[in-house]
């Protein structure tokens, strides 16, 4: 079995680029032993900074290659991010664009399970508040996306929201994004009940 992860620095988590071997030391490197133990074999594909344009640029080239059984695809932070640190926004709309057929291409080419994963933020201050009604757009097209694919989801807004109720929010992410230790033990944690719900359908 293939089990491929693409995405953003979430998933990259300071992974040796050079090293088709390497998971970095996020979520997927938490994943790894087990599946690997299980006879899988894994690579990670995340590249910080990434929206969904970026993996578009790649998807051919970097993603289609692994003939993936399993797909797991994080996307959306950034996507909403660059709207307020660089003026450069992406649409609900746009996101959906470009996301849909990637998936699509990725299911005609080698019909991989796959394992589509919520974007997160955690406002780490009041005027970030509002950057939530962006990516709201950017979780409902992941979300959509999940029940037309048949896709397992793993709904990491609702996660991270529920474990800021009970911990300071820099225990999870000092910025909002990027997790903490503790923070990747959750998205890792979240994928495999994802995973374990959607085999036994």
């Amino acid at each position: 079995m293939r089990v491929t992860f693409i995405g953003d620095s979430i998933t990259d988590a300071g992974r040796d680029r050079a090293d088709p071997g390497s998971f970095g030391d996020g979520y997927v490197s938490l994943l790894a032993p087990d599946l690997i133990a299980a006879g899988a074999s894994v690579r990670n594909l995340g590249i910080a900074g990434d929206r969904a344009r970026d993996l578009a640029a790649r998807w051919e080239s970097e993603l289609l290659p692994t003939a993936p059984d399993v797909l797991t695809v994080y996307v959306g932070v950034n996507d909403m991010w660059r709207r307020f640190d660089s003026d450069d926004p992406t649409t609900a709309d746009e996101f959906a664009a470009t996301l849909g057929p990637l998936l699509e291409r990725a299911v005609a080419a080698h019909a991989p399970r796959l394992i589509l994963m919520e974007p997160y933020f955690l406002p780490t201050n009041d005027e970030q508040r509002s950057w939530l009604d962006d990516l709201d757009g950017k979780r409902k097209v992941v979300r959509s996306l999940a029940v037309a694919h048949g896709a397992a989801l793993v709904p990491l807004h609702e996660v991270f929201t529920a474990a800021a109720a009970e911990h300071p929010v820099a225990a999870l992410t000092p910025d909002g994004v990027h997790p903490t230790p503790r923070g990747s033990r959750l998205i890792a944690d979240a994928w495999r009940t994802a995973a374990f719900i959607s085999d036994s359908r």
